[in-house]
């Protein structure tokens, strides 16, 4: 009876071991913060930009805007660029507001 005490504790004193070398878990990965939103464009940024017939990026979007657009330039995370810029990073026109139109024909 006594073996069977002494082999019980030396099972649970090398489980013990075990666990003690075992690697600790790996803490949960951080979630991924937001890039901080870049200050909002002066007016001369804006007047340049359409001056330059740039369109304003919705960066969370990924929608475009242009210069007749009332939210042109005004989004909380946005940038200017090419027309031809943005459609090649992805993005769309805006639906409504400033979007080009051809003349009408008569």
């Amino acid at each position: 009876m006594k073996f069977f005490h002494i082999l019980a504790l030396g099972s649970v004193l090398s489980a013990s071991l075990v666990l003690a070398q075992a690697p600790a878990a790996a803490p949960a990965p951080a979630k991924t913060a937001k890039p901080a939103a870049a200050p909002a464009p002066s007016a001369s940024d804006i007047a340049a930009a359409k001056a330059k017939g740039m369109v304003w990026a919705n960066l969370n979007t990924k929608v475009y805007h242009f210069s007749t657009d009332s939210t042109y330039g005004t989004t909380k995370n946005g940038k200017f660029m090419t027309e031809a810029d943005a459609k090649t990073a992805g993005y769309r026109a805006a639906k409504t507001g400033g979007a080009k139109k051809a003349p009408a024909s008569k």
